[in-house]
């Protein structure tokens, strides 16, 4: 893929699963995403790539991509915030979050734009040394963000004006948004500023104001209709590899950087 294709349309990396799957005749361990986001990513303009959960190894694709979307999934170990598991707190998949955290730590190094989606942005907070709220319910009192297994709930969020946040959503960005989470960011890791709070109060994104596309949100944008967020992070990926293209326009210095 030359230059102009990445600018045209980036490749965009998409965190993924390993779990137990069935299809066919098959009941095996499988590395999977589910279809919304790789959807969702085509829509926003870019090429998506499906990146297993291998770490010290999968973090090494990131040079070669244009965008990251860290997806939504189980809970993380509440051992990374260092905090003992609670007892609605799911069983841990170290194994991912160890390569997610390798994947957003060399993004971040790399200045690679970055959506963190629900367990997404929840873990590019842990791997700033920020805290979770393990159950929801029990801080708020409902089940408004989490409204039964399988099923997306619905609710407001209120946007601060002036961030990353608000520029992707455009000009009306209190909008309602599709929800499926039972924990959630307690306070923001280092560098990180809150840019969206459900009406309870419930911190619904965060971002690095110091990085040009470093977004959390906790809702789910990939099944909803509203692709802005999709389309924002592959525009700022379309930039940045327009930048690099730019830089490495003269053959030698592009045989350097190879």
């Amino acid at each position: 893929m030359t230059g102009a294709d990445r600018v045209e349309r980036p490749v965009v990396g998409i965190s993924a699963y390993a779990t137990r799957a069935v299809w066919g005749v098959w009941d095996v361990e499988a590395c999977l995403v589910p279809q919304a986001y790789v959807d969702a990513v085509v829509r926003g303009g870019g090429l998506p790539v499906v990146l297993p959960p291998l770490p010290g190894i999968v973090d090494r694709m990131l040079p070669r991509l244009d965008a990251l979307v860290v997806a939504g999934g189980p809970d993380v170990d509440p051992a990374r915030y260092r905090a003992e598991p609670g007892p609605d707190t799911q069983p841990p998949s170290r194994v991912r979050d160890a390569a997610e955290i390798d994947l957003l730590q060399a993004a971040g190094r790399l200045g690679l734009p970055v959506l963190g989606i629900c367990r997404g942005m929840q873990l590019m907070n842990v791997a700033r040394g920020g805290p979770l709220v393990q159950h929801l319910p029990d801080v708020v009192g409902t089940d408004l963000h989490c409204p039964g297994p399988g099923r997306y709930g619905r609710h407001d969020v209120v946007v601060e004006p002036g961030t990353c946040l608000a520029a992707a959503l455009g000009p009306d960005p209190n909008l309602g948004v599709p929800t499926y989470h039972h924990q959630a960011v307690a306070e923001p890791g280092a560098g990180l500023v809150v840019s969206a709070r459900a009406v309870d109060g419930v911190i619904e994104a965060v971002e690095d104001p110091g990085l040009p596309f470093w977004l959390g949100v906790q809702w789910h944008p990939e099944v909803g209709e509203d692709m802005s967020l999709f389309r924002a992070l592959v525009a700022a990926a379309s930039a940045a590899a327009a930048s690099a293209a730019g830089v490495f326009a003269d053959p030698q210095v592009a045989g350097e950087r190879r």
